[in-house]
């Protein structure tokens, strides 16, 4: 009886992962959270635990509007993207859209590219000494303003509609055509048909894609900062309080970021608990038909798409041409060459290596995290792998400026100082880019039978080695969906690293939102390019290496 209790308590490889994965995410998510919390709860006005600072946050109108603004942007800019996405779903999905494979990829390369470079772009444009602006003044007309809330909300909108699109065209493939001809065999037009099954039925995917528009629109920064101009939403409040060269009070910069925490949670639980009560499992045996259109009525289907998704496209297009363009001082046009991009690597070189050595660090230990995590939580389920799921999934719902602050308070002092380092970036980058790859994972690895490894192990090859040479090598193609949106976005990273950086460890992102603020246009679009040609390459090198089985999203 005890050799058999010895036996069963005998640590292996996964109870030491296990203990590895949980012991690294409390103290990089949990103690530097716990350091926000508490730090939340004391202030330099009064002595000892207090909820000041939440009591002057919802006494002052400086500090409470702030929160009401970043709620007018999330949820206006999810109604936005809603109404675009959907119908762009459903007419690419379901009508002969011409080039419908090349939109779908414009869509993705759009949703790729960091939205602080949207918000840029639209200031070369419509700015206040823009191309556009420039173009109406000359014939007599004003140029609808860029700045504050409208051009917020008109940037993320562009950029983000993609979630929606991506979520709901994946639904719109998976129902059972049987179910809308039903409906229309009952009587049902073509308009309600849409309106009572249809869209009833992928709601739960549609919900997803606006949580993930609401998260990112929540936790930007460089959007509002380029763009706000004294609209001033939360994550720009907490950068002001807490980094900013007026920054005054760190204290409250904490109770600002544990309501952004909040805010995102509710978000998040108000989700889950729509879709619980309407989700639907089907079997798609009879895939939707595409309806063949011609003539006029194919161009009026056609023509909403490619204006979207051109609008969306051209900040990256924007970028591309104004990095080959030198201006004076003055402003004014000193010719086309290259300049730009010797200056920025004369300059700024450091930024450019930064951004590709920490990405790269990341990016492997995400890969192999991922792996291992992903089939911890799928083939070792138990209290523990409930627990890491948790842990892994949390920085998702956390802000970069908020995780910023929380690395920053917790590893600036002994034993652990990491504050300035590249070690502090690397750590930002894994902890925000993992849940991509985890997820990803997961669910591939869900769809994969047991038996493969089961029959592996029968024929006397060890859990262990079955795991290494079997397991991971089917599960690679749903770690790298993953995986490449974890490169993209670790690339682009502006909200935690704009926290975190120091003289030595500036990256791209960081460089390209200082150049701009500088109103260095060339530089930051010579950089801007950088980053938009590394997405591209990114996404045609893993689409070409999977031959086009990694999906994004």
């Amino acid at each position: 009886m005890n050799k058999r209790l010895g036996s069963r308590w005998k640590p292996d490889f996964w109870f030491f992962t296990k203990l590895f994965v949980i012991l690294a995410m409390c103290l990089f998510i949990v103690y530097p959270f716990y350091t926000i919390i508490t730090k939340s709860v004391f202030s330099s006005k009064v002595e000892g635990l207090t909820l000041y600072n939440f009591k002057r946050f919802f006494s002052k109108p400086y500090y409470y509007q702030a929160l009401l603004r970043s709620m007018v942007v999330c949820f206006s800019t999810v109604l936005t993207t809603t109404l675009i996405g959907v119908p762009i779903a459903y007419l690419i999905t379901r009508y002969n859209i011409p080039g419908k494979k090349i939109l779908h990829i414009f869509i993705i390369m759009s949703l790729m590219s960091p939205p602080f470079i949207g918000a840029y772009s639209w200031i070369i444009l419509l700015g206040r000494a823009g191309l556009l602006a420039k173009l109406f003044a000359k014939i007599g007309l004003t140029a609808p303003t860029i700045y504050g809330r409208g051009g917020i909300i008109f940037v993320f909108t562009l950029h983000l509609f993609p979630y929606i699109y991506l979520y709901t065209s994946g639904a719109m493939n998976s129902i059972d055509s049987s179910l809308e001809e039903a409906s229309e065999n009952l009587g049902m037009s073509k308009l309600r048909r849409i309106w009572t099954v249809t869209l009833p039925v992928i709601l739960p995917s549609i919900l997803a894609g606006c949580i993930m528009v609401f998260m990112t629109c929540l936790a930007d920064f460089g959007t509002p900062m380029l763009l706000g101009e004294g609209y001033t939403v939360l994550p720009v409040l907490v950068y002001n309080e807490y980094m900013s060269e007026s920054a005054t009070d760190p204290y409250m910069a904490s109770a600002l970021s544990v309501i952004i925490v909040f805010c995102s949670l509710a978000m998040l639980g108000f989700q889950k608990l729509v879709v619980e009560k309407r989700n639907y499992t089907m079997s798609s045996l009879r895939p939707p038909q595409e309806t063949q259109l011609h003539g006029f009525k194919r161009f009026l289907a056609s023509l909403p798409i490619y204006l979207v998704v051109g609008l969306a496209f051209l900040p990256q297009i924007v970028v591309i041409c104004q990095s080959f363009i030198e201006r004076s001082f003055s402003g004014m046009i000193k010719g086309v060459n290259l300049n730009n991009y010797r200056t920025i690597m004369s300059r700024l070189g450091r930024n450019i290596r930064n951004t590709y050595v920490f990405s790269i660090i990341a990016i492997v230990f995400i890969i192999v995290i991922g792996i291992l995590v992903s089939y911890i939580l799928v083939r070792k389920k138990g209290k523990v792998a409930s627990l890491i799921d948790t842990l892994i999934m949390f920085p998702y719902v956390i802000p970069g400026s908020v995780l910023g602050i929380g690395l920053i308070v917790a590893f600036n002092r002994k034993p652990l100082i990491l504050v300035g380092t590249s070690a502090i970036m690397i750590i930002s980058y894994i902890i925000r880019k993992l849940p991509y790859t985890v997820r990803s994972g997961s669910a591939f690895l869900y769809q994969m039978d047991p038996f493969i490894e089961e029959a592996s192990i029968n024929l006397g090859v060890s859990p262990m080695k079955t795991f290494f040479t079997v397991t991971a090598r089917m599960m690679l193609p749903g770690i790298m969906s993953g995986a490449v949106l974890s490169w993209i976005t670790c690339i682009n990273e502006l909200s935690s690293s704009i926290m975190l950086y120091s003289g030595k460890t500036s990256t791209i992102a960081v460089a390209i939102y200082q150049e701009v603020v500088r109103m260095s246009d060339g530089t930051a679009a010579a950089l801007a390019t950088i980053l938009t040609v590394t997405t591209i390459l990114s996404l045609v090198i893993v689409f070409r290496a999977t031959k086009g089985k990694v999906k994004i999203v």
